[in-house]
């Protein structure tokens, strides 16, 4: 009887639903670690913050992931992480405010991975609220080179690699600050303001090589550069704020072929902190 069941058709369609399950589970992850496959992104002002966690998340969707920011040990740690969890990364120490530095950043790419397809400008100097009228204006420029000027250089010498392949996603990271000036904030929200502009811009010209150029404007998000610009302990003290991870959430989806109806366009991700809540 055990051994007419054991051979039976029952058992024998049993076996064929649990196979077919196996497969399709198999299908599943191989797509989902497939999104960014062969793919090579830059993230800027990866050490920490949003990102680091979109570094992290390319990394995982399978991209070859370029790190890079001023601090060594901390991108060279979120390299060796990436690739001890089968990725592939390369960590560049650069200093955006310097124009060789940020030309470095697009050759030393070309030199590892031959190609760039993605781009996140994300790099920014949050300075502390100070009004205009105090301001030092070295630190004023500085934020200003960082912030703007260095994204609109890194995305000038990675666009010649995507136009080549035809295939290109910019993804510049802006800010609520973006939308709207502030007092003590003139400098960071000149800056993030003029990034959506230059999102809308750029997307303009490079539309017809196949190139998708998007902009995220977030909210507050828990992050240790705004911890430190406002003595604050985060979520501890807002817990409307965001995870730097619910981000890159929305950056891994604009990095992939999932977006490709997206272009010239600035997405509000305010999350619990938007202004309609207050």
């Amino acid at each position: 009887m055990v051994r007419l069941f054991r051979d039976g058709p029952l058992m024998k369609a049993l076996g064929a639903i649990w196979e077919f399950r196996d497969r399709i589970t198999t299908i599943r992850i191989v797509q989902s670690m497939e999104k960014l496959e062969g793919r090579t992104a830059i993230v800027t002002g990866a050490s920490r913050g949003i990102g680091k966690a979109v570094a992290v998340m390319l990394g995982r969707e399978g991209a070859n992931v370029v790190a890079t920011a001023r601090t060594k040990q901390a991108i060279d740690s979120l390299a060796r992480n990436i690739v001890h969890s089968g990725g592939n990364a390369l960590a560049v120490e650069a200093d955006l405010s310097i124009d060789s530095d940020v030309q470095r950043i697009a050759d030393e790419t070309l030199a590892k991975f031959g190609r760039i397809d993605i781009l996140v400008n994300n790099a920014a100097i949050i300075h502390p609220s100070v009004n205009l009228v105090d301001f030092d204006f070295d630190l004023w420029r500085k934020v200003i080179a960082v912030n703007l000027e260095a994204a609109a250089l890194l995305t000038k010498h990675c666009l010649p690699s995507m136009i080549e392949n035809s295939y290109g996603k910019v993804i510049n990271i802006s800010s609520i600050g973006g939308r709207k000036g502030g007092k003590g904030r003139s400098a960071y929200r000149v800056t993030k303001s003029a990034l959506i502009s230059l999102t809308e811009s750029v997307a303009a010209e490079v539309k017809p090589y196949g190139i998708d150029v998007n902009c995220i404007c977030p909210g507050g998000v828990d992050t240790e550069g705004y911890r430190e610009a406002f003595a604050t302990r985060g979520k501890a003290d807002d817990p409307n704020m965001m995870a730097p991870e619910e981000i890159a959430n929305l950056v891994v989806f604009l990095a992939s072929d999932d977006s490709s109806s997206v272009t010239g366009t600035a997405i509000d991700a305010f999350g619990g902190t938007n202004p309609l809540f207050d």
